[in-house]
């Protein structure tokens, strides 16, 4: 669905994007995390078409984004940081004159539409300046689907938001996923994205890695579980030594963190172990890391080369 080849945009003799490449497959949630001035929204804009890349090319569901510019609009829609709205004009007003745009069949239908799903209809008459920031975030968002796009462009969607409009958006954007548009999804929230993502791309100029937030969670950390004691003897971790599958074991207060290549298949062996050993077990629970863990665990390795 989007593809890019050695992608590179450079403003003078700053690099924001460096040798980019990525494949988002069609109706996937893809997210594209990094720290501010990574080159996130650049990213976006040279596959909008809003801005060329000095170097490299890429491919938006077959498009090239330097010849068939017009084309990847009309199948594009993008929500910006900031929402630049009409502030004079009404809701409708606003959703009117891009609906023109776009030439949108049916626009009195889309705007009606739109504006009901995210419950601005009572105020569709109404200034887009008399709007909280969350009601104009939702009008943003409306104005980014009237044209109804295949691949959906969301630029820090929840930015500054209070949780209550937060969660909406969050909710809309999983109500786009079943749709099965192609989402590509830049965010600081990284909960947000853990929740909604299928992949994630952590990128900070250039491509640092790419994976489910599962994998990656066990590509950097991999995985543990945490056995909670009555009582933790030393002979109790000792007894555990011999058995396949465990990479370490870490005895900490009445707690054993044991590091695991596949708990599923070695946890049962483990907990036999310790009851036939004496051990008073209770409760057992995997030591998950959050992706912020994660993210910031390789964007310090990054800084460290």
């Amino acid at each position: 669905m989007i593809t890019t080849e050695n992608l590179t945009k450079q403003f003078g003799e700053k690099t924001a994007v460096d040798r980019l490449n990525l494949e988002v497959k069609e109706g996937e949630v893809y997210g594209f995390l990094g720290p501010n001035g990574a080159g996130k929204t650049t990213t976006v804009r040279i596959l909008t078409c809003l801005i060329s890349p000095t170097r490299g090319s890429a491919k938006v569901n077959g498009l090239d984004i330097k010849s068939q510019a017009m084309a990847i609009h009309k199948i594009t829609g993008i929500l910006t940081e900031t929402p630049g709205l009409y502030e004079n004009l009404s809701a409708e007003r606003n959703l009117e004159i891009y609906a023109s745009l776009y030439e949108v069949n049916d626009p009195r239908g889309q705007i009606e539409k739109y504006l009901r799903l995210l419950g601005l209809w009572e105020q569709r008459r109404d200034p887009a300046a008399t709007f909280s920031k969350g009601m104009k975030q939702k009008l943003a968002i409306a104005r980014t689907l009237i044209h109804e796009p295949k691949i959906v462009f969301l630029d820090e969607p929840t930015s500054a938001l209070d949780p209550e409009a937060a969660r909406l958006v969050r909710d809309f954007i999983a109500d786009l996923r079943q749709e099965g548009r192609t989402i590509f999804l830049c965010t600081h929230n990284l909960d947000e994205a853990d929740r909604l993502c299928d992949r994630i791309a952590l990128f900070n100029s250039s491509l640092l890695t790419v994976d489910t937030p599962a994998n990656l969670r066990t590509t950097v950390f991999g995985r543990k579980v945490v056995i909670h004691l009555r009582e933790n003897p030393p002979q109790l971790a000792q007894s555990l030594q011999s058995i396949p599958g465990i990479k370490n074991i870490k005895p900490v207060d009445n707690k054993l963190v044991i590091s695991l290549e596949n708990p599923e298949n070695t946890n049962p062996l483990i907990i036999r172990t310790l009851v036939d050993n004496g051990a008073d077990i209770q409760f057992v629970g995997e030591l998950r890391h959050s992706l912020e863990d994660v993210y910031l665990q390789l964007i310090n390795q990054q800084s460290s080369l």
